[in-house]
């Protein structure tokens, strides 16, 4: 929760910040943002969560939030590195991981590698293969180079945001872009934040994708834009990692960030897929 005090994990290249909430006893969740979000976007979910008797750890990402600027390395399995990291800091899993965009990807790539430790996932409006050709990747690293520089960069992500929040809104919309964007006003944290976008190239995941063992929840907005056809997209996700179709979920009216925009459809979501999900070390998607 914003308000909940930020804690830190150690890395050799830097701290990560989180806030943990729940009762250390009660089963781990561990969630992520998406690239220039900050954990705040989970602020109307995680109560719930917490009332249904789970403890919810949202980490910032390497130089996003209160996470130090001083990292060098990103990327989905960087960032999949750093959650696994962070549950085996906690000594309380296995885990499930909830990611938003590029932090659903990063929490795939995490229960490849570390099947003992992902007991489920929760995967929001999540990339899980490269769509764009080489050429339109060259295409948009150049474009970000450009647009997410001092002075505009702040603006220029801020007004992206808002553009792939299509649909409904939360009433909190004004105010988290606007902290996002204050965010990344600092020209370390814009650097950062321009780093991973340079860095992204979801192949590193959907080669890893066989691998994955743990249950799955897939949750993507009907708006989204950055899908050229956000049911289709579902869909290949719930056969690329054998979703159940209770827990592939398409909400109406909504874009690229359900967790923000339709809080009520994913925190029921996630609780009907958590009360099915196989006790920890029990048995793992065939």
């Amino acid at each position: 929760m914003a308000d909940t005090p930020a804690r830190f994990l150690h890395l050799p290249e830097g701290r990560l910040a989180y806030s943990d909430t729940g009762a250390p006893s009660d089963p781990l969740l561990v969630a992520v943002p998406g690239m220039g979000d900050l954990r705040s976007t989970y602020d109307d979910v995680t109560p719930a969560l917490v009332e249904a008797g789970w403890r919810v750890v949202v980490v910032d990402l390497r130089g996003h939030g209160d996470s130090d600027t001083t990292f060098t390395h990103h990327g989905d399995d960087v960032t999949g590195a750093d959650l696994l990291a962070l549950v085996e800091h906690l000594d309380a899993g296995p885990a499930v991981l909830m990611g938003s965009s590029m932090g659903a990807s990063a929490a795939a790539w995490a229960a490849a590698e570390r099947p003992d430790l992902v007991r489920g996932l929760v995967l929001l409006g999540p990339f899980l293969r490269e769509t764009a050709s080489p050429g339109k990747q060259r295409l948009l690293h150049a474009l970000y180079r450009v647009l997410f520089r001092p002075p505009w960069g702040a603006a220029a992500w801020g007004a992206f945001y808002s553009s792939i929040s299509k649909g409904r809104r939360s009433p909190r919309h004004a105010e988290h872009v606007t902290a996002v964007r204050a965010a990344m006003r600092d020209r370390a944290h814009l650097r950062s934040f321009r780093d991973l976008a340079l860095a992204l190239d979801h192949s590193v995941v959907e080669r890893r994708l066989d691998a994955v063992q743990a249950p799955a929840l897939a949750v993507v907005g009907a708006l989204d834009p950055d899908f050229p056809d956000p049911g289709a997209e579902l869909a290949w996700v719930q056969a690329a990692l054998g979703i159940r179709p209770e827990h592939a979920v398409l909400v109406p009216d909504v874009g690229h960030y359900p967790q923000h925009q339709a809080p009520d459809v994913v925190a029921a979501s996630v609780l009907d897929f958590l009360a099915h999900l196989p006790a920890a070390g029990g048995e793992r998607r065939a």
